[in-house]
């Protein structure tokens, strides 16, 4: 499964109103799940998930149709009417929500899988996020992080160009460390990614991401 690259996520550069106005113009992704999700969910026990900065669904909506009861937020109105559709074409249930993620209650050890994928923020909202994250995951639950690792930037292809809102694997592993959970895989991954070079050319390049499992014992 070839992916194309990603946006710079939920950062503080672009607000609800601005991803509104990129959702208007249509889909912006696949309706596939990510294939690096899908690796660490598959075969778990289903239970209430949520998915953070959900987009148009994807992810979710692959939740649900596994059988997991799945909560997907987002703060554009846009998207989530855009996967409330694809939902009720496939006759899913799912509780969408419209709502910032700054101020969104997750609640304490409150989700079996808590999946934060393609979602950076700056250091300081995205450090106190994680740790909101680590709390809201229940005994024997576990949280999956997919992001653009900060060494995409000088190795990889695409994805956010500013330092500040990426972070690394071995730099999750240690804040869901010290929030008492334990981390089972914290690595980098490569992403194929295929560019247009013009003319009817394209070329395969690698995106680097990270993956990061996290489970509460």
């Amino acid at each position: 499964m070839t992916e194309t690259g990603h946006g710079d996520g939920r950062s503080t550069a672009m607000g609800a109103a601005d991803w509104d106005e990129r959702y208007e113009a249509g889909r912006l992704w696949s309706l596939e799940p990510n294939r690096f999700f899908v690796e660490a969910v598959d075969g778990l026990t289903m239970g209430r998930a949520v998915d953070l900065a959900c987009g148009e669904g994807r992810n979710a909506l692959w939740l649900a149709q596994q059988g997991w009861t799945v909560t997907a937020v987002d703060f554009s109105e846009v998207a989530i009417d855009r996967g409330r559709g694809v939902a009720a074409d496939l006759g899913l249930e799912l509780d969408w929500r419209v709502a910032d993620l700054q101020t969104w209650d997750l609640g304490q050890q409150a989700w079996d899988l808590v999946a934060h994928v393609y979602l950076h923020w700056r250091a300081e909202e995205r450090e106190p996020f994680l740790d909101r994250c680590a709390a809201a995951v229940a005994t024997g639950g576990r949280i999956v992080v997919i992001g653009h690792d900060r060494t995409n930037i000088e190795k990889g292809h695409g994805g956010p160009q500013d330092p500040a809102l990426l972070t690394t694997a071995e730099e999750l592993k240690e804040r869901f460390c010290a929030a008492g959970l334990t981390v089972e895989r914290a690595e980098t991954v490569h992403r194929p990614v295929q560019v247009d070079l013009g003319n009817g050319e394209t070329s395969d390049v690698n995106a680097i991401d990270h993956v990061v499992i996290a489970t509460r014992v």
